[in-house]
């Protein structure tokens, strides 16, 4: 592993799901809201929502940080990541572009490419006439990123009776595109995104390639990326894993948060599945014991920027309570300091 020491870190991130009863969807968005607004009140950098389709969390995150925009004034807003498989990019680059006019310059969207998961169960649905043919690759994120910069979507442009017609999306936001973050999970989509100029999301799975160490794989694929990318060591990559402080936790929290790693632990010593994906164990302890573990991790070591991962199937009062924990003791205890 590393010995290099770790950076200072300059960006506190946080990330969930957002899980709902499908009874009462309104109830687990409202609560994402509000874990949102409590993150910029604790002066968490940025907060992040991960896609789910088909399942009981946010399927359209881009809406639902919409509604945050709205809620919020500092805290940067992220998507963690958008699988690009499910979606048009022509379109797509209008919600995006439409949210960061709303939160005035504060989205960063994340996206992945692939085949969508239980491809053959939805296709027909999800594009009926076309699913033999479309494209999965990162054509699709070229796409975005051409629309996202401006370029040509359509050849008319010009007014047609009272209504005008761009040859851009509409509306136009300068900047985002240098604002989009690439989900990779191997070498070869690190470095693509270094070679793209994209920002790197690197998370608590990785493909085990070369290694079956998750933080000398996590290292690798960030050094790699700054080596393709044009800004070198100053291009921006942050790490995800899942941490879980218990400093302010009761007996009955820190016990429950105890037993979910338990459960996930298994996967986390060796690689799983014909991809060979690696998952990182989740830090549960206390702020002191957890920045311990995170200065020796090879990864953390290249990084400035965190996005902590919030543990699924907790109850609202407990994410509370983590985040709290991890803004007032973990990152100041890794050189964070709050933006006054």
């Amino acid at each position: 592993m590393s010995t290099d020491s770790p950076r200072d870190l300059k960006s506190l991130g946080f990330l969930t799901i957002g899980f709902f009863d499908e009874a009462d969807p309104f109830g687990g968005h409202e609560s994402t809201l509000q874990i949102i607004e409590l993150g910029e009140r604790l002066g968490f950098d940025s907060a992040w929502l991960r896609d789910r389709h088909l399942q009981h969390g946010i399927s359209s995150p881009v809406a639902v940080l919409a509604a945050a925009s709205q809620r919020t004034s500092r805290i940067e807003l992220g998507t963690a990541v958008i699988p690009l498989g499910l979606e048009n990019p022509f379109r797509l680059a209008e919600d995006l572009a439409t949210v960061d006019v709303l939160s005035r310059g504060r989205l960063n969207p994340g996206v992945s490419v692939g085949v969508p998961t239980h491809f053959d169960d939805i296709k027909e649905h999800l594009y009926p006439d076309s699913w033999q043919t479309e494209n999965f690759t990162t054509e699709r994120v070229d796409r975005l990123l051409h629309n996202l910069r401006g370029g040509a979507v359509s050849t008319f442009e010009g007014t047609e009776g009272i209504e005008a017609y761009s040859t851009r999306i509409q509306p136009h936001s300068p900047g985002l595109a240098d604002r989009v973050w690439y989900g990779a999970a191997g070498l070869s989509s690190a470095a693509w995104a270094g070679e793209r100029g994209l920002n790197l999301l690197s998370s608590s799975v990785v493909r085990a390639e070369e290694d079956d160490d998750f933080a000398r794989i996590q290292r690798a694929q960030i050094d790699l990326f700054r080596d393709r990318h044009p800004l070198g060591q100053a291009a921006r990559a942050s790490q995800g894993l899942v941490v879980i402080p218990t400093d302010s936790a009761t007996p009955e929290q820190a016990a429950k948060y105890r037993a979910f790693a338990e459960r996930r632990f298994a996967r986390t010593t060796a690689p799983q599945g014909p991809q060979r994906m690696l998952f990182a164990p989740d830090l549960v302890g206390s702020s002191a014991e957890i920045a311990d573990a995170l200065r020796a991790h090879a990864g953390f070591q290249a990084v400035d920027e965190v996005v902590f991962a919030l543990p699924f199937t907790l109850e609202h009062e407990d994410y509370v309570q983590i985040l709290t924990d991890i803004a007032g003791i973990l990152a100041p205890l890794l050189g964070w300091k709050a933006e006054k």
